[in-house]
């Protein structure tokens, strides 16, 4: 079973992901591919410094640079994504390849990518806006405006939930979100 995981930076996906991690699951974490796509892949580097001016330095990517840029302009977000998703989504394919029993693939950009037809099941993760912009701000050491900023460029709760097949609000503490995760993983008859 391939599970599709998304929904909104600072949702909570990450725990759902650990807790699907604990049954076994090969997890696949688009945003870390992509990180490692760009220490790895010097085109995909030069590809946004091209679209991007000023956003690669001496080969690498200046993420917050590159933030300020796309997280203001839907268009320059959209180009962005263009040149991202097809390397990201071969580099899901390339860890699919080995055929895990159950696999789940996180990325905020699921259905854009066309990673979600990859998938047997989907479910966002939402979460309160003011929940979130205090994890971002915790998690990534920055302030509250880039927070909302971050947030308000993706798609809205309302979009993540009419999407998937499933949605899991995280809007207790962990201990009970975790708890929440275990019940839809019995849902889903992955656990007992």
């Amino acid at each position: 079973m391939i599970i599709g995981i998304t929904g909104g930076t600072g949702c909570g996906k990450t725990t759902l992901l650990t807790e699907l991690q604990k049954l076994g699951a090969v997890v696949i974490d688009c945003d870390a591919l992509y990180h490692r796509l760009l220490a790895t892949d010097p085109s995909l580097t030069a590809a946004i410094g091209a679209r991007f001016p000023g956003t690669v330095e001496e080969g690498i990517l200046q993420r917050k640079k590159l933030g300020k840029l796309v997280f203001s302009d839907p268009e320059a977000l959209r180009d962005l994504n263009t040149i991202t998703h097809a390397a990201i989504k071969d580099a899901v394919l390339c860890e699919l390849s080995c055929q895990p029993p159950l696999a789940a693939i996180d990325a905020v950009a699921l259905f854009e990518s066309s990673l979600d037809k990859l998938c047997d099941v989907t479910v966002a993760v939402t979460a309160p806006t003011g929940d979130r912009i205090a994890r971002l701000m915790a998690r990534d050491g920055i302030t509250a405006d880039y927070a909302r900023a971050r947030i308000t460029a993706q798609p809205s709760a309302q979009w993540f939930r009419e999407k998937c097949d499933y949605v899991l609000e995280n809007t207790g503490d962990l201990p009970t979100f975790q708890r929440e995760c275990l019940a839809f993983f019995r849902c889903l008859g992955i656990m007992k």
